[in-house]
Protein backbone atom coordinates (compact mmCIF):
# COMPACT_ATOMS: atom_id res chain seq x y z
CA UNK A 1 0.00 0.00 0.00
CA UNK A 2 1.36 3.31 -1.27
CA UNK A 3 1.23 6.62 1.24
CA UNK A 4 2.01 10.07 0.52
CA UNK A 5 5.60 11.38 0.31
CA UNK A 6 5.71 13.39 3.78
CA UNK A 7 7.69 16.74 3.99
CA UNK A 8 8.13 18.18 6.84
CA UNK A 9 7.97 22.46 6.55
CA UNK A 10 9.70 24.87 9.52
CA UNK A 11 11.29 27.75 9.19
CA UNK A 12 12.36 30.68 12.02
CA UNK A 13 10.35 33.85 12.30
CA UNK A 14 10.11 36.13 9.41
CA UNK A 15 11.44 33.98 6.85
CA UNK A 16 8.47 33.17 4.91
CA UNK A 17 7.08 30.07 6.31
CA UNK A 18 3.70 31.01 6.19
CA UNK A 19 3.87 32.61 2.63
CA UNK A 20 5.85 29.26 1.34
CA UNK A 21 3.06 27.23 2.60
CA UNK A 22 0.40 29.10 1.03
CA UNK A 23 2.29 28.75 -2.44
CA UNK A 24 2.17 24.90 -1.79
CA UNK A 25 -1.69 25.25 -0.80
CA UNK A 26 -2.63 27.31 -4.12
CA UNK A 27 -0.87 24.40 -6.03
CA UNK A 28 -3.20 22.17 -4.60
CA UNK A 29 -0.84 20.34 -2.07
CA UNK A 30 -2.24 19.25 1.22
CA UNK A 31 -1.03 20.98 4.03
CA UNK A 32 -1.32 20.43 7.71
CA UNK A 33 -1.07 23.39 9.94
CA UNK A 34 0.00 22.48 13.54
CA UNK A 35 -0.46 25.94 14.82
CA UNK A 36 -3.76 26.06 13.17
CA UNK A 37 -4.86 22.82 15.23
CA UNK A 38 -3.48 23.83 18.10
CA UNK A 39 -5.56 27.24 18.01
CA UNK A 40 -8.68 24.61 17.46
CA UNK A 41 -8.01 22.71 20.73
CA UNK A 42 -7.99 25.59 22.59
CA UNK A 43 -11.03 27.16 21.24
CA UNK A 44 -14.22 27.09 23.51
CA UNK A 45 -15.57 23.55 23.47
CA UNK A 46 -11.96 22.10 21.89
CA UNK A 47 -10.55 18.71 23.97
CA UNK A 48 -7.51 20.56 24.86
CA UNK A 49 -9.50 23.67 26.86
CA UNK A 50 -11.32 21.03 28.40
CA UNK A 51 -7.90 19.64 29.31
CA UNK A 52 -6.34 22.68 30.26
CA UNK A 53 -9.40 23.38 32.23
CA UNK A 54 -8.13 20.73 34.54
CA UNK A 55 -4.78 21.67 34.91
CA UNK A 56 -4.47 25.45 34.97
CA UNK A 57 -8.43 26.32 35.70
CA UNK A 58 -7.31 30.16 35.36
CA UNK A 59 -6.05 29.60 32.14
CA UNK A 60 -9.45 29.00 30.55
CA UNK A 61 -11.40 32.56 29.77
CA UNK A 62 -15.19 32.58 30.84
CA UNK A 63 -16.56 31.78 27.38
CA UNK A 64 -14.20 28.05 27.38
CA UNK A 65 -11.45 29.29 25.35
CA UNK A 66 -7.71 28.96 26.27
CA UNK A 67 -6.29 32.33 27.39
CA UNK A 68 -2.81 32.05 25.64
CA UNK A 69 -1.07 34.85 27.73
CA UNK A 70 -2.57 33.28 31.28
CA UNK A 71 -1.62 29.56 30.25
CA UNK A 72 2.02 30.95 29.24
CA UNK A 73 2.36 32.46 32.66
CA UNK A 74 1.65 29.11 34.22
CA UNK A 75 4.96 27.44 31.97
CA UNK A 76 7.19 30.01 31.64
CA UNK A 77 10.17 28.88 33.41
CA UNK A 78 8.41 25.93 35.31
CA UNK A 79 9.73 23.04 33.62
CA UNK A 80 7.09 20.78 35.90
CA UNK A 81 4.01 22.74 34.78
CA UNK A 82 5.22 22.75 31.22
CA UNK A 83 5.64 19.11 31.31
CA UNK A 84 2.34 18.34 32.66
CA UNK A 85 0.68 20.55 29.58
CA UNK A 86 2.68 19.17 26.78
CA UNK A 87 1.39 15.28 28.19
CA UNK A 88 -1.79 16.97 28.01
CA UNK A 89 -1.76 18.60 24.34
CA UNK A 90 0.78 16.60 22.43
CA UNK A 91 -1.36 13.76 22.16
CA UNK A 92 -3.71 15.21 20.78
CA UNK A 93 -1.80 17.42 18.27
CA UNK A 94 -0.87 13.89 17.04
CA UNK A 95 -4.25 13.27 16.54
CA UNK A 96 -4.91 15.87 14.12
CA UNK A 97 -1.98 15.37 12.18
CA UNK A 98 -3.20 11.71 11.87
CA UNK A 99 -6.52 12.09 10.88
CA UNK A 100 -5.18 14.90 8.61
CA UNK A 101 -2.75 12.04 6.88
CA UNK A 102 -5.25 9.80 7.02
CA UNK A 103 -7.63 11.89 5.05
CA UNK A 104 -5.09 12.45 1.98
CA UNK A 105 -3.25 8.34 2.15
CA UNK A 106 -3.83 9.05 -1.11
CA UNK A 107 -1.78 11.99 -2.02
CA UNK A 108 1.36 12.16 -3.77
CA UNK A 109 3.00 15.04 -1.84
CA UNK A 110 1.49 16.01 1.63
CA UNK A 111 3.13 19.02 3.95
CA UNK A 112 3.68 19.45 7.87
CA UNK A 113 3.95 22.34 8.40
CA UNK A 114 5.24 22.67 12.00
CA UNK A 115 7.27 25.60 13.55
CA UNK A 116 9.23 24.00 15.70
CA UNK A 117 9.48 21.02 14.32
CA UNK A 118 13.46 20.04 14.87
CA UNK A 119 12.97 21.60 18.51
CA UNK A 120 10.14 18.89 19.10
CA UNK A 121 11.52 16.09 17.02
CA UNK A 122 9.37 15.89 14.65
CA UNK A 123 11.57 15.48 11.85
CA UNK A 124 11.47 11.72 12.63
CA UNK A 125 7.61 11.70 11.18
CA UNK A 126 8.59 12.50 7.60
CA UNK A 127 10.27 11.77 4.76
CA UNK A 128 12.50 14.79 4.10
CA UNK A 129 12.64 18.18 5.58
CA UNK A 130 12.57 21.49 3.93
CA UNK A 131 13.58 24.83 5.54
CA UNK A 132 12.49 28.04 4.82
CA UNK A 133 15.57 30.60 4.91
CA UNK A 134 16.62 34.03 4.22
CA UNK A 135 19.20 36.39 4.78
CA UNK A 136 19.35 37.63 8.52
CA UNK A 137 18.96 41.03 7.44
CA UNK A 138 15.75 40.30 5.39
CA UNK A 139 14.54 38.37 8.29
CA UNK A 140 15.36 41.32 10.85
CA UNK A 141 13.26 43.85 8.48
CA UNK A 142 10.34 41.43 8.04
CA UNK A 143 10.06 40.92 11.91
CA UNK A 144 10.61 45.04 12.65
CA UNK A 145 7.70 46.20 10.73
CA UNK A 146 5.39 43.72 12.56
CA UNK A 147 2.93 46.12 14.56
CA UNK A 148 4.29 46.12 17.59
CA UNK A 149 7.34 44.30 17.12
CA UNK A 150 10.74 45.77 19.06
CA UNK A 151 14.39 44.55 19.04
CA UNK A 152 13.77 43.17 21.97
CA UNK A 153 11.14 41.19 21.63
CA UNK A 154 12.50 39.89 18.28
CA UNK A 155 15.71 38.94 20.30
CA UNK A 156 13.57 37.45 23.20
CA UNK A 157 11.75 35.15 19.68
CA UNK A 158 15.27 34.32 18.33
CA UNK A 159 16.40 32.85 21.53
CA UNK A 160 13.85 30.56 22.30
CA UNK A 161 14.28 29.22 18.48
CA UNK A 162 16.94 26.52 16.93
CA UNK A 163 19.23 29.39 14.82
CA UNK A 164 18.62 29.59 11.08
CA UNK A 165 22.43 27.85 10.31
CA UNK A 166 21.55 24.99 12.62
CA UNK A 167 18.23 24.58 10.64
CA UNK A 168 19.22 24.82 7.27
CA UNK A 169 22.15 22.19 8.08
CA UNK A 170 20.25 19.43 9.10
CA UNK A 171 17.42 20.28 6.24
CA UNK A 172 16.86 18.14 3.23
CA UNK A 173 15.70 21.04 1.24
CA UNK A 174 15.80 24.66 1.21
CA UNK A 175 13.85 27.57 -0.01
CA UNK A 176 15.58 31.42 0.20
CA UNK A 177 12.66 33.80 0.27
CA UNK A 178 15.06 36.82 0.70
CA UNK A 179 14.95 36.20 -3.68
CA UNK A 180 11.59 37.74 -3.37
CA UNK A 181 8.09 36.46 -4.23
CA UNK A 182 8.66 35.06 -7.83
CA UNK A 183 11.60 33.54 -7.27
CA UNK A 184 10.12 31.51 -3.98
CA UNK A 185 7.34 30.59 -6.75
CA UNK A 186 9.92 29.37 -9.13
CA UNK A 187 11.53 27.14 -6.08
CA UNK A 188 8.19 25.86 -5.29
CA UNK A 189 7.27 24.64 -8.72
CA UNK A 190 10.35 22.84 -9.35
CA UNK A 191 10.55 21.18 -5.80
CA UNK A 192 6.92 19.64 -5.92
CA UNK A 193 8.07 18.33 -9.39
CA UNK A 194 11.07 16.84 -7.89
CA UNK A 195 8.87 15.12 -5.37
CA UNK A 196 5.56 14.88 -6.93
CA UNK A 197 5.96 11.01 -7.85
CA UNK A 198 8.66 10.37 -5.25
CA UNK A 199 7.09 8.19 -3.04
CA UNK A 200 8.56 6.97 0.81
CA UNK A 201 11.68 7.33 1.69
Amino acid sequence: MTRPFILGLTGSIGMGKSTTAAMFARRGIPIHDADAAVRRLYAAGGAGARLIADLFPDAVAEDGSVDRARLRDHVLGRPESLGRLEAAIHPLVREEEQRFLDEHADASLVILDIPLLFETGGEARCDAVLVVTADPEVQRQRVLARPGMSEAAFAAILAKQMPDAEKRARADLLIDTGLGLAGAENQVDALIERLVGAGPA
